[in-house]
């Protein structure tokens, strides 16, 4: 597991891309989630991406792991590791 989380880690200090992650979240979590700030419309009982970036024990490298642990909130759709990290990006990048 040290292993998985060295890599993943290092992803996010060299590799992550929050513009691919942006297209991704536009993609497959707009339907649930306000992922922009041009989005209209989402599900109300879950949090606006931009309110997830502002919470205090917020790191993407968190989140990442989240994204990769299958869980009935969020639809069975499978990420890769490097996709986890560019959602995860993007997220991060919306922090104020």
């Amino acid at each position: 597991m040290v292993v998985a989380t060295a890599g993943l880690s290092g992803s996010f200090a060299w590799g992550a891309d929050a513009n691919h992650g942006a297209e991704l979240a536009k993609r497959w979590c707009a339907t649930c989630h306000v992922v922009a700030g041009d989005q209209k419309q989402a599900n109300a009982d879950v949090p606006p991406f931009a309110a997830i970036a502002r919470k205090s024990d917020f790191t993407p490298e968190k989140l990442a792991f989240f994204l990769l642990d299958p869980h009935p909130k969020i639809p069975n759709f499978p990420l890769s590791r490097n996709e986890a990290g560019d959602i995860a990006a993007y997220i991060g990048s919306l922090r104020k």
